[in-house]
């Protein structure tokens, strides 16, 4: 079965940290560009980060550079977006999505070929 499982969100102080885990199965997270967007109760869906096997450089939003970190690890067919210094205004449904393009069309076009079903993050005091 091919599927996106997302983990790793939950209820964090403002200021805290969390990594969420985007775990791929039955395909090859490797000659993939893996996206990572949120949604916010009432605002649109939007792109967060981005990581391309063909270009080393990741792309963040400019809300979220300095303070979120995408990674993947192949040997686990995972992707990583270590979130710190969490606001509330990063509270938002989290999703991945598995794309064969690349992160400036990704990113653009929402396009997928897989996406995950999401992870909550909130951030509250």
């Amino acid at each position: 079965q091919v599927q996106l499982v997302e983990s790793g969100g939950g209820l964090v102080q403002p200021g805290g940290s969390l990594r969420l885990s985007c775990a791929a199965s039955g395909f090859t997270l490797d000659y993939y560009t893996i996206g990572w967007f949120r949604q916010a109760p009432g605002k649109e869906r939007e792109g967060v980060s981005c990581i391309s096997s063909s270009d080393p450089t990741p792309y963040y939003a400019d809300s979220v550079k300095g303070r979120f970190t995408i990674s993947r690890d192949n040997a686990k067919n995972t992707v990583y977006l270590q979130m710190n210094s969490l606001k509330p205004e990063d509270t938002a449904v989290y999703y991945c999505a598995a794309d064969p393009k690349s992160c400036e069309i990704h990113i653009a076009t929402m396009w997928a070929d897989y996406w995950g079903q999401g992870t909550q993050v909130t951030v509250s005091s």
